[in-house]
């Protein structure tokens, strides 16, 4: 009997640390894609930002995120000036979504967590916009 304990809290910590690893890769991932950052003033505060200005980064922006080191958020430079949409498909961190032409802030919106909102939520730019800045809300 003893032994059948022991084999079964074995395998419930066996699982609990496979578990651990795979969602420590998994959120951890986004390292691998060599993000630059950057100094950037907004609204009269400096944030340490993540640039993202590809296409992959542009798709995955902070999704699997569940935490940032010294990094505020997350700037999407992108090439032409369109309606942005973005959503929170996930995305564990609550954000304060910037809409910005060149250097002017045409709006700003909030995009819950996907657990703060328990479903999709999309948010879109009041006018054509070439930057997005995404800010984590503690």
């Amino acid at each position: 009997m003893k032994r059948i304990f022991f084999l079964f809290v074995f395998n419930i910590f066996l699982l609990w640390f496979v578990l651990f690893l795979a969602n420590f890769v998994f959120t951890n991932k986004k390292s691998d894609q060599n993000y630059k950052i950057i100094s950037y003033q907004l609204e009269g505060r400096k944030y340490q930002l993540l640039v993202a200005d590809n296409v992959q980064k542009w798709q995955t922006g902070l999704m699997n995120f569940r935490k940032l080191e010294g990094i505020q958020g997350m700037i999407f430079i992108f090439p032409d000036k369109q309606i942005r949409h973005f959503w929170n498909k996930n995305t564990y961190l609550d954000l304060d979504v910037y809409w910005i032409n060149e250097d002017k802030v045409e709006g700003k919106s909030f995009l819950p967590s996907i657990e703060r909102s328990k479903e999709i939520v999309t948010v879109i730019s009041p006018a054509k916009v070439n930057k997005v800045v995404e800010i984590v809300i503690h």
